[in-house]
């Protein structure tokens, strides 16, 4: 039973792959994947307003007969193993498996416009060469706003107050002209150099509504050491699955910074500890864009 802003998802995800790919058929046949619009045992507020059915309900409806046909022997009606709730269009749906099987991975490359500079992410991959660069300071994080953390503070969340910060850097896709389902598992890949030993890069995948208002879906980072300056570095970052439809005459954002604080525990960039640390030191941060350093987002594209 997970949510998508509950912090546990990725490995709850992962404990059901490999109950189905590893334990016994007898065993396998009979675990259930439940994602809804939750936090951890809370209920999430949609950006429209919609909001689910209560989580404490919405949890034991579906576990109630699941015991009895385990521990009393009795059956009652069969449907297929994994449910899920789809953001934006505000959706229950049954599938067979998760990830689905009918997924197609579509790479969405980052670059910058040729003639206005913007940064975007297109199916179609970017010629020109071109570096992104932002200062990250542990002293001034950037706050977390949402996102899979414990508590009220935890959900879908307006991000747009973060908009004039310099160390953020907004990658926005052309306003879709039809509905775009992404459910599954989500990977970025980036060619980064950092001026530091050990730093993090962080990921939010936005979902921008036609008014210019900006949720977050999912978020991931990774925190590495790294070789030094401007040593061209390829990294991935996992970010929390996720199922929403990004509605026609929205745009798909990809936020990469440093920081989420305290989503994400601060890397003071030393190399050091981290957390007996008491002052950091900037880092200068380089993204690599276009056809020699393809950075690209990964999304699990659901055809209709």
């Amino acid at each position: 039973m997970a949510g998508w802003y509950d912090p546990f998802l990725n490995s709850q995800v992962k404990d059901f792959e490999d109950i189905m790919q590893y334990a016994d058929k007898n065993i396998s046949s009979q675990c259930r994947l439940i994602i809804g619009p939750w936090a951890h045992a809370e209920t999430v507020t949609m950006p429209n307003g919609y909001e689910d059915r209560n989580y404490r309900l919405s949890s034991i409806a579906p576990a109630i007969p699941w015991y009895d046909e385990q521990l009393q022997k009795i059956s009652g009606e069969k449907n297929p193993p994994v449910q899920i709730f789809v953001m934006g269009i505000n959706q229950w749906r049954y599938e067979n498996s998760f990830p689905l099987e009918r997924t197609r991975y579509t790479s969405w490359y980052l670059g910058a416009d040729a003639t206005s500079k913007a940064l975007r992410i297109d199916t179609i991959p970017f010629q020109r060469a071109n570096t992104q660069t932002y200062t990250y300071d542990p002293a001034k994080p950037l706050p977390s706003i949402g996102g899979a953390v414990l508590g009220a503070r935890a959900g879908t969340k307006m991000q747009n107050e973060l908009d004039t910060r310099k160390d953020l850097l907004h990658y926005d896709s052309e306003a879709l002209q039809e509905n775009l389902e992404v459910t599954g598992k989500i990977k970025l890949i980036l060619f980064v150099s950092t001026d530091t030993i050990s730093t993090d890069f962080m990921a939010k995948l936005i979902d921008v509504y036609p008014d210019g208002s900006a949720y977050n879906i999912s978020e991931g980072a990774v925190r590495k050491n790294y070789p030094g300056k401007d040593n061209i570095t390829q990294i991935e970052i996992e970010l929390n699955p996720a199922s929403n439809v990004f509605l026609k005459g929205h745009k798909m954002r990809l936020e990469i910074s440093s920081s989420n604080y305290p989503r994400f525990s601060l890397n003071y960039n030393t190399g050091g500890n981290n957390f007996d640390e008491k002052e950091g030191v900037k880092a200068e941060q380089k993204i690599y864009t276009g056809a020699i350093y393809s950075s690209q987002l990964i999304l699990p594209v659901i055809p209709y």
